[in-house]
């Protein structure tokens, strides 16, 4: 399982040596990157500056307590808040840079297909892009408040908040990334969650390395568009692993249906 951790976040690794080969496609996903990122930090920055406030509404309870256990408190909601503000962000991020460079990202993702010797035949049209970035902001809603109510357990809740939101919204920001390449080939719902699934341990790694990058002054930008041919690679990767591949050909091919056995004959009984 750590093996293929590791495997999965040295897939995104993968994705940023296509610079060297696709480097002016990679380019331009910068674009869309940079407008989601000036976006998002518009919205961050007043989160921060009214951080003291906000920890005050939230703990009218310590108003009547001494120093230094009032400010210990307070200060503890507040990175509590700015847990759950982040695991939000790089969800928003995702969601809004996708939905922006559409047409950016679905060149990327094709130029790394083309790479792999495939070329999916499906469309990811702009809608299916918008639906599925709104899937992804709401559910990163929910960890944000799972995080902010883990945020709240003594002692080690503000560590386990930061685990916990790091894990779920990576797994997060791996299913969206890989979305294009799986909806090209026919791949929505219970389908694409049985890839997944059998790939756990490696979509998760492929998702909190892109996210850890997410969060570092200016990654988010330089990250995006690594992170699109990192989860063509990946997808490709897990349907390679699920599918087994034809003799002769070096193509993966769906698996046969098993034979089904004939029914089981009965032997008239004898007439009197």
């Amino acid at each position: 399982m750590i093996r293929e951790f590791v495997v999965g976040a040295a897939t995104l690794l993968r994705g940023f040596r296509m610079w060297t080969t696709h480097t002016r496609l990679m380019a331009l996903g910068l674009i869309p990157a940079f407008i989601a990122w000036l976006l998002l930090l518009a919205a961050l920055v007043p989160l921060v500056l009214w951080l003291v406030p906000i920890t005050e509404w939230m703990t009218p309870f310590a108003d009547g307590w001494s120093m230094p256990w009032q400010g210990l408190m307070r200060f503890g909601v507040g990175a509590v808040v700015v847990i759950a503000g982040l695991a939000l962000s790089a969800a928003v991020f995702t969601a809004l840079t996708l939905t922006i460079g559409d047409p950016f990202y679905q060149r990327i993702w094709r130029g790394v297909e083309r790479s792999l010797g495939e070329e999916p035949t499906g469309e990811t049209g702009f809608w299916t892009t918008l639906g599925e970035g709104v899937r992804l902001v709401v559910l990163g809603i929910l960890v944000a408040l799972l995080t902010l109510v883990i945020g709240f357990l003594p002692i080690l809740g503000g560590i386990a908040a930061s685990v916990i939101g790091v894990l779920l919204n990576g797994r997060l920001l791996a299913r969206e990334l890989t979305g294009r390449a799986f909806d090209a080939r026919g791949l929505h719902g219970y389908s694409r969650s049985a890839v997944l699934r059998a790939g756990r341990a490696r979509v998760i790694g492929f998702g909190v390395a892109t996210q850890l990058l997410f969060l570092t002054p200016f990654g988010a930008i330089v990250t995006m568009p690594a992170a699109v041919a990192g989860s063509t690679l990946l997808a490709h990767d897990l349907l390679r692993r699920t599918t087994p591949v034809s003799p002769g050909t070096g193509s993966s091919q769906p698996a046969p249906p098993p034979p089904v056995a004939p029914p089981p004959t009965t032997t008239p009984p004898p007439h009197a």
